[in-house]
């Protein structure tokens, strides 16, 4: 079979997770990034966790209308490294993030 299987790239979607939960990560003194409405076409090289202080966005597998996920305010997320997509961002996004290292 030809072509990548992006079967394995699955967003990991946490609903209001527990502030102990948020604690333990230390989410707080992960570096913040934002945007405003908007697609954004992004590629991640390693994975990435964010919590999403505000926001709605809605996934795009890349070069498709095939909608992956979507999450907003309050949503712990884990996009997985090799993932090539579209954001749809409806309402502006105020996150917190982390990459893992590839160490």
């Amino acid at each position: 079979m030809a072509g990548e299987s992006s079967s394995n790239l699955s967003i990991i979607v946490h609903r209001n997770p527990s502030e102990s939960h948020l604690s333990e990560l230390g989410i707080k003194s992960w570096p913040k990034w934002g945007c405003s409405p908007g697609k954004y076409q992004l590629k991640f090289d390693a994975q990435e966790t964010c919590y999403l202080l505000k926001g709605k966005v809605k996934v795009y597998l890349k070069n498709s209308s095939e909608m992956i996920s979507e999450f907003g305010t309050g949503d712990l997320v884990i996009l997985p490294k090799g993932l090539s997509c579209t954001w749809d961002v409806s309402f502006a996004v105020d996150k917190h993030y982390k990459f893992e290292s590839s160490s």
